[in-house]
């Protein structure tokens, strides 16, 4: 039987994902748990693994896509189960699914809603089971078994499905987008949106030149979404293209041949809008701009930002510290036995220098609650490290900072840029966090006003270390000098706390013995 594989929602609140690369093409024989597809959400990386052991029938969705959760993206052949037969349907080319009264459509499995066992987020939705959902609807319940079946299905537990989860996104407070099918497309296409360029003359009824009518014939046009999604940007009309591709679809190569060939533009009757198309395809075909989609990571980063910026008063307030003494102590750390094979860099006495400061200060890590008009004093410290990686800027925390010892710390902070890097942080990883460091000392820079992590109420950047001219006991010397920048919610922090946490963080860097002293 021909089954279609949904993309679920691998984390709460997650409504979309990238398809990165396929692991598997049509023909490939798969087993349960053997991953298919690797997956960018509004956070991280993820790789899915199969529900099904059978053979890979079609691939519905390609490499660049952007899916809404819920959507098909692989047809996979298996075997029909024992009593039922196999419906006739081709391995090839999977027929679009009917839609059903419960709203599933037709061969494509329920989940089961037993707990731990995944499910439906309520919305028809699949999730991933093992993932614990808190009070999302729908979701799993922590700490529930891996698994699921379709309701009737009586395997015995041995022989379930077990899906593996390597690594989720999520993208919290987010809500489920649900887009409907046009039933004249192909399984995990949609028509093609009218064009903001394609404006309707005045009082003028719908004609074969018409946008409307333009419209309507790029929608039946055989295309897939990133074949449309280029005529878009491109401004050429679906309609009038004959496809080259399999059973007459038009692909990207027909698209951008078309796009030289004004008789094939959208719109060609509206002047404006030809005049709005035409430069953005000169400007793409002579290499002087590029266009860079804004998704995944960079996409939740730039709402977070913005979020963060319009509704935070931010203040931020500056200070230069000696750390010479600091620097030596990095030194003598690093010869440690109980530190050997760990790296020890200055971010972790400044890591240790801010902890010490929010025990003495525990309002500074904290946060605003809108809803209760309270202000939240957490009374542990999940510390987050922002780290830049090829697919954007992330924040991992480290969990139960303050309960860490100096050694332990280090190890965390190793440990979770190496997983930054690797671009394999958890949903888990990247939550949770109750105040941030930044170190752009690692660019060369000195100082910067940085913007808070959504929900937390203060960051700390490290600039970098430089040999500066510095006063000491009345005497001119050379020193190790760092500019340090704290940006906190005035809202909760005001001027007076504000100082004396970046006075504090400042004296245990010029001074390591204060940390001893205040901890």
């Amino acid at each position: 039987m021909n089954r279609e594989f949904k993309l679920p929602d691998v984390g709460e609140g997650l409504t979309e994902a990238d398809i990165v690369s396929w692991r598997v093409k049509p023909g490939d024989v798969i087993s349960v748990n053997q991953v298919i597809v690797e997956i960018e959400t509004a956070k991280s990386l993820v790789e899915l693994p199969s529900p099904w052991a059978g053979t890979v029938a079609a691939l519905l969705v390609e490499e660049g896509q952007t899916v809404d959760v819920g959507i098909p993206i692989i047809a996979i052949e298996t075997e029909a189960r024992s009593g039922q037969p196999a419906p006739a349907a081709s391995s090839a080319s999977p027929v679009p699914a009917s839609p059903q009264p419960d709203g599933n459509p037709t061969g494509v499995p329920a989940v089961s809603r037993d707990p731990g066992q995944g499910g439906e987020r309520g919305d028809g939705v699949p999730t991933l089971p093992g993932v614990d959902r808190g009070s999302s609807p729908g979701g799993a319940e922590p700490g529930g078994r891996q698994g699921g079946r379709p309701p009737g299905e009586t395997q015995p537990p041995g022989d379930r499905p077990q899906p593996v989860l390597v690594g989720y996104g999520v993208r919290p407070g987010a809500t489920t987008r649900r887009r409907r099918k046009d039933p004249t497309t192909r399984p995990g296409s949609y028509p093609a949106t009218p064009s903001l360029r394609q404006p309707a003359p005045a009082e003028s009824p719908p004609s074969a030149a018409s946008p409307e009518a333009t419209s309507a014939g790029a929608a039946k046009a055989l295309a897939k979404p990133p074949v449309r999604r280029l005529a878009r940007d491109l401004g050429v009309d679906l309609s009038v293209l004959a496809g080259t591709g399999p059973h007459g679809s038009v692909t990207h190569e027909d698209v951008r041949k078309a796009a030289g060939e004004p008789a094939v533009r959208s719109g060609q009757g509206s002047p404006g809008s030809a005049a709005v198309a035409a430069p953005a395809t000169a400007a793409g075909l002579d290499g002087r701009e590029e266009r860079v989609p804004v998704k995944g990571v960079r996409k939740h980063t730039a709402a977070a930002m913005v979020a963060s910026a319009f509704t935070a008063p931010h203040v931020t307030e500056f200070l230069q510290v000696d750390v010479t003494e600091t620097m030596a102590a990095v030194r003598r750390v690093r010869d440690l036995p109980e530190l050997a094979g760990v790296k020890v860099s200055p971010l972790l006495f400044v890591a240790r220098a801010l902890l010490t400061a929010v025990a003495r200060h525990p309002m500074i890590n904290s946060s605003w609650d809108e809803a209760a008009q309270e202000i939240v004093i957490k009374r542990y410290v999940n510390l987050g490290i922002a780290a830049a990686t090829e697919r954007g800027l992330i924040v991992p925390t480290v969990k139960d900072a303050h309960a860490l010892s100096l050694a332990g710390l280090a190890r965390a902070l190793e440990e979770l840029a190496s997983t930054a890097r690797a671009g394999k942080a958890t949903p888990g990883d990247l939550s949770g966090g109750t105040i941030t460091i930044t170190n752009v000392g690692v660019f060369g820079i000195d100082a910067g006003t940085p913007i808070l992590t959504p929900g937390e109420a203060a960051i700390l950047a490290f600039g970098v270390i430089r040999d500066a001219p510095w006063v000491v006991d009345g005497q001119l010397a050379v020193r190790k000098v760092t500019t340090l920048s704290l940006s906190f919610d005035h809202r909760i922090v005001d001027g007076e706390l504000g100082s004396a946490v970046l006075r504090d963080v400042g004296s245990m860097l010029e001074d390591p013995i204060r940390m001893l002293a205040w901890s």
